[in-house]
């Protein structure tokens, strides 16, 4: 073993440099000599398609000099991160090493080529109020792929698509907040496939694309989390991380007219519950848990919503949050409901 690569195992022994440092994957085996990371075999194919920012070399194979060495005793993945990932948006996904291609790819462009994440208060295209283009979607029939526009409105927080690049109308409208995007390449049979899965009069659609362009596909994947980010936040200002029963575990709560549904995580397409508030003939909202209710110890502001099936039990973490929360529960409870709201509330008890 040379003297250059027992340095480098000493320096992979790092914090930090354990994992490759685009996508996570355990034991990176080689190294960029200009970025000083190191990085995974699979990302490392990655770099040396952007020779002119990325010069990548095997830490077991390739002949290391003292200088370079050196350089990534200096640099290493911590430092490298805190530099080129200093201003990743919340909503931007970064890719693990389980990821598509596409995704991993366009991450490690963005960071290094692109640098878009090195500078606080940078503009992102990711955030830019409508995105509007062309990308290929499956017909739903015969399984061809044919050029379709797709509007992207963060002001109406949907996702449209037309038929015809001019069409006045679009062939459907989709809330953002209740999409899933994944990459799906095998199943769309394109390196580039995207799945959009979406709920409609409370059953599952799928939408398939792709575009050519590894890049404007995965800007359309950010941009959507972009928007189901902003929404969620506008939408629903109360919308705080409240607690929920078996032990009260952290969950973010939103309320979409009388459906109060809670997720696991702000981005989650699906929600792990919902409760239906109705009128206050059956329903009701009140400050406070049932006596003998566990509560460790540290959440005292709760609220009981009582159903006509069960109790609902929420804990607040400040006296400020139940009582807006309470105010919406009840403005809700004591308003008319609609005949349409009478027909949710009909499809909410038969499903549940």
């Amino acid at each position: 073993m040379s003297m250059s690569t027992r340095a480098l195992r000493e320096i992979l022994h790092r914090a930090g440099n354990d994992t490759c440092a685009d996508c996570g994957a355990p034991d990176p085996d080689w190294g960029s000599t200009s970025l000083g990371v190191f990085i995974c075999l699979a990302c490392s194919g990655i770099h040396r398609n952007i020779p002119d920012v990325s010069k990548v070399k095997s830490l077991s194979l390739s002949h290391w000099e003292d200088h370079e060495v050196q350089f990534m005793a200096e640099n290493g993945n911590e430092r490298m991160k805190s530099k080129y990932e200093a201003a990743v948006p919340v909503y931007y996904y970064k890719p693990s090493h389980k990821d598509c291609q596409v995704l991993k790819e366009q991450w490690i462009r963005a960071k290094y080529e692109r640098k878009e994440f090195t500078e606080p208060g940078n503009k992102f295209t990711y955030e830019e109020a409508t995105r509007d283009g062309a990308l290929m979607k499956m017909g739903r029939d015969n399984g061809q792929f044919l050029s379709r526009r797709f509007v992207l409105c963060e002001r109406e927080g949907t996702l449209k698509y037309f038929t015809k690049y001019d069409a006045k109308e679009p062939k459907a409208v989709i809330k953002v907040d209740g999409i899933n995007a994944t990459f799906q390449p095998e199943k769309i049979g394109h390196p580039n496939g995207l799945q959009i899965t979406y709920l409609k009069d409370y059953s599952t659609r799928n939408i398939f694309l792709y575009h050519d362009s590894g890049k404007e596909i995965v800007d359309w994947f950010n941009s959507i989390r972009a928007v189901q980010l902003h929404y969620m936040k506008v939408a629903f200002p109360g919308a705080t991380d409240a607690e929920q029963t078996e032990g009260f575990k952290k969950r973010w709560f939103t309320l979409d007219q009388r459906r109060l549904m809670y997720y696991k995580d702000p981005l989650d397409a699906f929600a792990k519950g919902e409760v239906f508030l109705g009128s206050k003939e059956h329903y009701s909202a009140s400050a406070g848990l049932p006596a003998g209710t566990y509560c460790n110890g540290a959440w005292q502001h709760g609220i009981t919503i009582v159903t006509p099936d069960r109790c609902f039990l929420f804990t607040c973490e400040t006296e400020a949050e139940q009582h807006d929360w309470l105010k919406l529960f009840n403005d809700i409870v004591n308003a008319q409901m609609s005949p349409q709201e009478h027909t949710m509330e009909a499809w909410f008890k038969h499903r549940h």
